[in-house]
């Protein structure tokens, strides 16, 4: 196992995802405690009257009962009773699941894991016991209980000294206004609870997320090697890239047999062009530079393809046009005159070979930009 401190890589998504499929995430569980303990604070004061008003009318009932025993109306009474009770439970169990699954949901989602519910024998380990109990984690659970002791007694300690005057003035004050005022000194107080351990709760689940990440860490190593897996090996990736580069090099070498001439500049640059009547521009069928130039120009030689020297159109053609695109609008007149020529050749019957006719004006050439590529981009091929 590596170092710890080898381990300086962010996890990749391929980790993160095998960590959420076998239950591995941040979770505080604290988080949905208060949060259902907050709001059973608030639904118990919303409902109370109601169940008060209930509560106050079985015991009436049951006195009457006392005074005359009736099995049908002490069925009916406990009916009436159970029905008021589940209808005070409802709203409490009900808003403790949904604020249960909603904070699962929230910390990291709802995920069954058949492999975190299985036995895990590190776990039964005396000595991981011990490292869990006496390591950062037992610190952090021990300063966050001492915390919560500590936060919750003043809580309680401001309770109790405002219910002091009350005892002293609970005699001369009637019943119900005694259990109003000590009713609304425990709600304070389970809602400053309830405030306070969410609070915690908050912060639990932040040192929890960065426990969280802090063990999926990797190594470089480990890094290069799922990469490796996703991915491929780069140098096999590298191998195939440069074999699919030589045979497109040799398909478009193979091209400049049916090309109708090259321009070339004269030794560094050779762009072969072909022209189809009715089929729209000439279209550039072979381009490179340096090794692959040379190579153009001796297919050229072996099919008798003339070659012609014109430097300005040779470095315009290389640079605005990508392979299988038709020539832009601006070269059609220069790139006419060559075809024009090399027509000429042929009826003279000495097309192959290098021909030097007169260059084409820089002027002519100033400003032409990309046209528009009409087919299939192809990878320009360089040195």
């Amino acid at each position: 196992m590596a170092d710890r401190s080898q381990k300086t890589e962010k996890p990749t998504q391929r980790k993160l995802k095998e960590a959420r499929r076998e239950g591995q995430v941040a979770r505080s569980p604290e988080v949905g405690a208060w949060l259902g303990l907050l709001l059973a604070v608030f639904l118990v004061r919303l409902t109370m009257g109601k169940t008060t008003s209930a509560a106050r009318n079985a015991f009436h009932e049951v006195a009457g009962i006392i005074e005359k025993p009736d099995i049908g109306q002490s069925l009916h009474l406990l009916g009436s009773a159970m029905g008021a009770a589940a209808v005070a439970a409802a709203p409490l169990c009900l808003g403790a699941m949904v604020v249960g699954l909603g904070a699962s949901v929230a910390q990291g989602g709802l995920r069954i894991s058949l492999k975190a519910l299985g036995a895990r024998w590190r776990n039964l380990n005396p000595l991981t016991g011990l490292k869990r109990m006496f390591g950062p984690r037992g610190a952090w659970e021990a300063a966050k209980a001492l915390g919560k002791t500590g936060l919750l007694a003043l809580v309680l300690f401001d309770t109790v000294r405002s219910l002091v005057p009350l005892t002293t003035s609970a005699q001369v004050l009637p019943l119900a206004a005694v259990t109003h005022v000590a009713g609304e000194a425990i709600f304070r107080f389970a809602r400053d609870a309830a405030l306070i351990g969410l609070g915690l709760a908050a912060l639990d689940y932040a040192y929890q997320l960065r426990r969280y990440r802090s063990s999926l860490r990797m190594t470089k190593q480990e890094v290069k090697e799922e990469l490796r897996t996703t991915e491929g090996d780069p140098r096999i990736k590298s191998a195939i890239r440069s074999r699919q580069m030589a045979l497109r090099r040799r398909r478009m070498i193979r091209e400049v047999a049916k090309a109708d001439v090259v321009v070339v500049n004269p030794t560094h640059i050779a762009v072969a062009l072909r022209y189809t009547a009715g089929s729209g521009a000439p279209r550039v069928v072979a381009k490179g530079a340096g090794s692959i130039a040379g190579r153009i120009r001796e297919e050229a030689m072996r099919h008798r393809v003339p070659i012609v020297e014109d430097v300005p159109l040779a470095r315009t053609l290389y640079r605005v046009c990508d392979l299988g695109q038709e020539i832009p609008r601006e070269l059609f007149v220069a790139v006419a005159r060559v075809l024009a020529f090399v027509f000429t050749l042929k009826r003279k019957g000495t097309v192959g070979g290098l021909h030097r006719p007169r260059p084409t004006p820089p002027s002519e050439l100033a400003g032409v930009r990309r046209g528009r590529r009409r087919t299939r981009r192809r990878p320009v091929l360089l040195r």
